[in-house]
């Protein structure tokens, strides 16, 4: 079951915007403060989650959402396409859910006597698959080449997806009846995992003044205020990004967090080498969010916890203790020197 809003976007080239002295430094933070303006207009708090997608979006990267329902990770996802002036598209994971239900499927004209690419709702901007886990595996993995190579392969032909493709995946991490979970694989793909838990008590009640009648939910649910945020603008932040210098030490330091991942006695599979690279992309941005024009050790640990602890399987000795993912990764911070 899907849900879409707004006019598909082709797979084309963009114009290239390149930009020089101050307005390329500050290009990032200038994207973060228009997408946070933008969003706080419809969504109360939030503000972890609204930095790692600022920091996906710039990185090409794809966020993966733990937490309850009924937080308001559709409107979020509704909200940040629309400021972004792009479409926005929703998947509901079930059990039926077919590969085909995502990717599109070829169907027969018989008008013009041949058959015609039905695009499905993978042909988006910002794509929310809500509870994914819910979805077989099957149908998880029509998200993979997606999400890995913005394309998608029907029938021997390749589709190109929207330049500025961006997945939000969801799942209820406190319910595992019914769900399938995800795959190494597919956790990989992943650029950060976020958590999202219920708000403060001053955010909650600002939620029910601003939406305590019925016309103000259907105001916003139907559809959020349109944005005006250029694509350009993201190209310069990734061109700001870009700028940040890296150390060789810092290099070191982030496959020094990998190969530890991969010696440690209670994890069965540490951290890929596309998980490295998120790492560093990931500690690039941040950096430049606050401005700085090289990455220090406080940026990476910053991010460590949003990259790895989804990347990590943990050893069945380690399960039976009741150890976390989020835990070892704590240790593994411990274990490597910090670079001085």
């Amino acid at each position: 079951m899907t849900e879409s809003s707004g006019t598909i976007l082709d797979g084309g080239s963009r114009p290239e915007t390149r930009g020089t002295g101050t307005e390329s430094r500050n290009a990032l933070q200038d994207l973060e403060n228009r997408i946070e303006e933008r969003l706080h207009g419809t969504v109360v708090g939030l503000r972890e989650l609204i930095r790692a997608l600022v920091i996906a979006i710039v990185a090409r990267g794809h966020v993966l959402v733990e937490g309850p329902p009924g937080l308001g990770k559709t409107l979020l996802g509704k909200s940040l396409a629309a400021a972004l002036s792009g479409r926005f598209t929703r998947i509901q994971g079930t059990a039926d859910l077919m590969p085909a239900d995502i990717t599109g499927v070829h169907v027969f004209d018989e008008t013009a006597h041949k058959f015609v690419f039905h695009p499905g709702p993978v042909f988006t901007d910002v794509l929310l698959v809500d509870e994914i886990n819910r979805a077989g595996p099957k149908t998880q993995s029509a998200l993979l080449e997606a999400m890995a190579e913005r394309q998608v392969t029907i029938d021997r032909k390749t589709y190109r997806l929207p330049p500025a493709f961006l997945v939000i995946a969801t799942q209820n991490p406190h319910e595992f009846e019914g769900t399938f979970p995800l795959p190494e694989s597919q956790l990989d793909r992943f650029m950060m995992r976020v958590g999202m838990d219920f708000p403060r008590a001053d955010e909650e009640t600002a939620v029910l003044e601003r939406y305590g009648t019925i016309a103000a939910a259907a105001a916003v649910a139907n559809k959020p205020p349109p944005g005006d945020i250029p694509v350009e603008q993201i190209e310069l932040a990734r061109q700001c990004a870009d700028a940040v210098h890296v150390s060789p030490e810092l290099l070191t330091y982030i496959l020094g967090i990998a190969r530890a991942s991969r010696e440690h006695a209670q994890i069965a599979l540490g951290l890929s080498t596309r998980g490295a690279l998120a790492l560093l992309l990931a500690a690039r941005v941040a950096a430049g969010l606050r401005g700085s024009e090289f990455v220090t050790p406080d940026d990476i640990k910053l991010v460590v916890p949003w990259v790895v602890p989804h990347r990590l399987t943990l050893s069945s000795e380690a399960a039976l203790e009741g150890r976390t993912d989020r835990e070892l990764t704590r240790a593994l911070l411990e274990r490597v020197p910090v670079p001085r």
